[in-house]
């Protein structure tokens, strides 16, 4: 029976449950699962991570080197870990994008990136050219390195209680160090994880009109998205951009404001269960994947909604 090591999502010592418990559904086919929680601080991610059903067994690994996320160390530690492992995987994380491709290259293995479905042991699909392909990869790697694209994942459910146990830190090479962490606040729930999405485009037409944008999130209780459109002209913060170069979200619920519908947008939204779009325009191409789709001037439209509601 083969082992996975999965590397979890933790964050100033708090455990991505859902980014966590997600990537254990799309491993646990695979064999045995255990998870590692690395950090300055990783004992209470942990003991979450214990009660997560599927997982066999939890690492947990605390140094001060494995603080701020700094790839070099947590890849050294990963790699000594490796060998007893027939897979090492990670939700497809920004720290999972910094971190698997240097273990890969220590392993001198590929990785596979952004998997969004399991076949067997050696075989796994993956989004090509923003989703509009799928492409199925073999690997006759002796450690496969992946990352796991979450949102096409349930999570798997909790009320376990897997084994905890200790390993030793990682060593510092110093090749980086930690500068500051920006960390953007907000009392909105998470732009991945959050089952409904309203997102702005270029049709916005300003970083003031984007207000239009939030008032309806915040009367759906929503997370805030943007193309990247309008990241660009500066009417959204960078971290809520939707898209192949932003974030992958998959809600119940997406809402699309002004949003034209590029092809690298649809790529990180059209899994979304039901889309919902308003636009002027009614040649735009969002709406080909909407659910449900409305030809109108958003901001008569959209404050007209957020009032109904």
């Amino acid at each position: 029976m083969m082992a996975i090591l999965l590397i979890a999502e933790v964050t100033d010592g708090q455990l991505g449950l859902d980014a966590t418990a997600k990537a254990v559904s799309a491993v646990k086919s695979l064999g045995e699962v255990h998870v590692l929680c690395a950090g300055a601080r990783a004992q209470e991610a942990g003991q979450q991570a214990a009660t997560i059903q599927g997982v066999a067994k939890v690492l947990v690994a605390e140094d001060p080197a494995l603080g701020h996320r700094l790839a070099e160390p947590t890849a050294a530690l990963i790699v000594g870990l490796a060998s007893g492992y027939s897979h090492v995987a990670a939700p497809a994380t920004t720290d999972a994008k910094n971190v698997l491709p240097r273990v890969a290259a220590l392993l001198d293995v590929m990785v596979i990136s952004d998997v969004t479905g399991v076949i067997d042991a050696d075989t796994f699909e993956r989004p090509i050219y923003a989703g509009n392909a799928i492409q199925t990869v073999k690997s006759s790697d002796k450690v496969k390195v992946l990352t796991i694209r979450t949102a096409g994942f349930d999570a798997a459910p909790t009320g376990a209680s897997a084994l905890v146990e200790a390993v030793s830190g990682a060593q510092d090479a110093g090749l980086s160090q930690w500068v500051e962490d920006k960390v953007a606040k907000s009392g909105r729930p998470e732009l991945t994880s959050a089952p409904v999405v309203v997102s702005g485009g270029r049709g916005i037409g300003s970083k003031e009109n984007f207000a239009v944008v939030e008032a309806l999130a915040d009367k759906l209780g929503a997370a805030v998205g943007a193309s990247r459109a309008a990241v660009d002209a500066g009417y959204a913060p960078n971290d809520w951009q939707v898209g192949q170069t932003g974030k992958v979200v998959a809600p119940n619920l997406y809402v699309a404001l002004g949003i034209s519908g590029a092809i690298q947008h649809l790529a990180g939204m059209k899994d979304s269960k039901f889309i919902v779009a308003i636009n002027k325009d009614a040649e735009a191409p969002i709406f080909q994947v909407a659910d449900f789709g409305l030809v109108a001037d958003l901001f008569e439209a959209v404050p007209a909604l957020t009032e109904k509601l």
